[in-house]
C-alpha cells in the first residue's frame, strides 16, 4: 500500500483534450487550485528503511582501521594502507553480490599513473572499486554512477606512511555508496547503476578522472553522476551548531564542456541556470524529500565549495551531468589534519566525529534519487517551445522516449524565472500542451512519468518554428 507523504509540488492533472493539444484555461486552471500528494514508491520506501546506521558505522570503522589510505600508501600489507582497504572493498562488494544473485559485477578500474605531476612522485597504481548493477531493460542504455573516494590524507598531502584515518573523508561517501549496493543490488531497475569507490582523490581526482575518460571513450550514455565526499559530520568548525537535518548539493550552471555556439545560445535564452547538471540536483532534491523525513536538500549553485573540487568535475569535464553532496557544516580541524591534541583541542578525520544516523538520512537520500531514476522511462526526446508569434501563451512540443510504455505521461514543470526550483507540475497524457502562461516569464522543464510515478530527469524546452 502506498503512503502519503507532505506535498513537494501542486500536481494538476490534465485538463480538457482539444486537437491532440492539451488547451488549460484560466477557469480551469482555478478550479484545480488544490494540492495532489505524490505517493512514495512502496518498494523504494522500503529501500529507505533498510540503510542501516549501524552497518555504515561497521563499514567507515573498517575502512578507517586501515591507518591510512594514501593514494601512494602499502599495497601489499593485508592490515594497512591503500591495497588492504581496496582489497577489503573489493571482497565486501562481492559478498553482497553473492547475495543478489550474481547480479552485480565488481571490478577493479586500474590504470597506472605515471610519476613526476603535482602530488605523484612515482608511477603509482590507481584502482578503483567498482560494481555495476546492469539495467534490465537491454533498450534502455542509461547508466547512472554513484561515487566515493577511499583514498585519505593528512596535514601533509605527500605523506604517504602517518595514520590517515579519513573516517568522514572520504569513509563516510564511501560507506554511503557500498551501502547503496549492498541494497539496491537484491532490486531491479531499467538504467545500469554503477557503484564506485574511487582512489586518488586527493592527489588530483585521479581515479574519478580515470572513470570519466573510460565513459567517454567507450560510449556510456551518462544521465547521472552523483559523488557523495564529506557526508558524515553534523557539527561544523567555529560553531556550536549541530545540524543534522540539512545537506548540500553542488552542480554547475554554464556547462564547463560546453562550446562557444552552446554558451551564446544558453545566454540569449536565459539558461544559465538550467544546465543539465542543475536538473539533476534539484531532482535529488525533490526526491530526496519525498522520501528521507527530516532531511532538507540545501541546493548550492556553483560547481562546488569556493575555488575547492571533488570527483563530479571530471564527468563535467567530460560533458556528463554530475553534481557533488557533501555535509551541511564541514569541521575543519576533523578534515586534512594530522591525530592529535593541540592546545586542548583535538584533531584529525576519527571515526567517532562522524554522525551515523545523519550518513543514514544523506544514504537514503541518494539510493531514493537513483532509484527513482534507474527504474522511470528515458526522458522525453526533442522538447520544443513552438514558435508561434507573439503570444502570452505557451506551447510545449515534444517526441515520447524509446520506450514501449503504453501507460506513459508526462509532467510540464513551470517554474517563476527568479525561482531556484520547479514550482508546479502538469501532469498530461499528451506530446503536446498549451498553457497559459508566457513564456517571457517563466521557465517550463517535461518530465517523462510511469505509471507508478518514476519520473524521468526533466529536459528544458529549445525553441522550435511551428511546422
Amino acid at each position: 500500500m502506498k503512503t502519503a507523504v507532505r506535498i513537494i509540488f501542486r500536481v494538476f492533472p490534465a485538463a480538457l483534450l482539444f486537437s491532440g493539444a492539451l488547451l488549460l484555461s484560466a477557469a480551469v486552471y482555478t478550479a484545480r487550485a488544490q494540492t495532489v500528494s505524490i505517493d512514495r514508491d512502496p518498494q523504494i520506501a522500503d529501500m529507505v528503511k533498510a540503510v542501516s546506521a549501524d552497518h555504515l558505522r561497521q563499514l567507515v570503522q573498517e575502512l578507517a582501521g586501515f591507518g591510512t589510505r594514501h593514494t601512494l600508501s602499502d599495497t601489499t600489507s593485508d592490515s594497512r594502507g591503500i591495497g588492504a582497504a581496496r582489497r577489503w572493498i573489493k571482497a565486501e562488494l562481492e559478498r553482497y553480490a553473492r547475495e543478489s544473485g550474481g547480479r552485480l559485477m565488481v571490478e577493479y578500474d586500474s590504470y597506472v599513473q605515471e610519476g613526476g605531476i603535482r602530488r605523484v612522485e612515482k608511477a603509482t597504481e590507481i584502482k578503483n572499486v567498482i560494481a555495476i548493477l546492469p539495467g534490465v531493460d537491454t533498450a534502455d542504455k542509461r547508466v547512472f554512477i554513484v561515487s566515493g573516494h577511499y583514498d585519505s590524507r593528512n596535514s601533509d598531502v605527500s605523506d604517504a606512511v602517518s595514520d590517515a584515518p579519513g573516517a568522514n573523508d572520504d569513509c563516510s561517501g564511501t560507506a554511503a555508496v557500498m551501502e547503496m549496493a549492498r541494497i539496491m543490488s537484491k532490486h531491479r531497475f531499467k538504467a545500469t547503476i554503477i557503484f564506485a569507490c574511487v582512489a586518488g582523490e586527493e592527489q588530483g581526482l585521479l581515479g574519478s578522472g580515470h572513470l570519466a575518460a573510460r565513459a567517454k571513450q567507450e560510449g556510456w550514455q551518462v544521465a547521472g553522476m552523483i559523488t557523495n565526499d564529506i557526508v558524515g559530520n553534523s557539527q561544523g568548525s567555529g560553531t556550536l551548531l549541530r545540524d543534522n537535518t540539512r545537506v548540500r548539493v553542488f552542480s554547475e550552471g554554464i556547462p564547463v564542456a560546453a562550446g562557444e555556439k552552446e554558451i551564446a545560445r544558453i545566454r540569449q535564452l536565459g539558461m544559465e541556470n538550467d544546465s543539465p547538471s542543475r536538473q539533476l540536483a534539484r531532482y535529488l532534491k525533490e526526491l530526496g524529500e519525498r522520501y528521507v523525513d527530516h532531511l532538507e536538500i540545501m541546493l548550492i549553485y556553483r560547481p562546488d565549495r569556493f575555488l575547492r573540487g571533488g570527483d563530479h568535475l571530471p564527468f563535467s569535464r567530460e560533458g556528463f551531468p554530475a553534481i557533488r553532496v557533501t555535509e551541511m557544516n564541514e569541521h575543519f580541524r576533523y578534515q586534512h589534519q594530522d591525530v592529535r591534541t593541540e592546545n586542548g583541542l583535538e584533531y584529525g578525520d576519527l571515526v567517532q566525529h562522524v554522525d551515523f544516523e545523519y550518513l543514514r538520512k544523506v544514504t537514503a537520500m541518494n539510493m531514493a534519487s537513483l532509484a527513482n531514476l534507474a527504474a522511470s522511462p528515458g526522458p522525453p526526446e526533442q522538447v520544443q517551445i513552438i514558435m508561434e508569434g507573439l503570444s502570452n501563451e505557451t506551447v510545449l512540443a515534444w517526441k515520447a522516449p524509446q520506450s514501449q510504455d503504453p501507460t506513459l505521461s508526462y509532467y510540464v514543470l513551470i517554474r517563476e524565472t527568479s525561482s531556484p526550483v520547479w514550482q508546479k507540475k502538469i501532469r498530461v497524457p499528451a506530446t503536446r500542451v498549451r498553457l497559459p502562461y508566457s513564456k517571457d516569464n517563466y521557465f517550463f522543464a517535461v518530465q517523462a512519468v510511469d505509471a507508478a510515478g518514476h519520473e524521468s530527469l526533466p529536459v528544458f524546452p529549445l525553441p522550435a518554428q511551428a511546422e
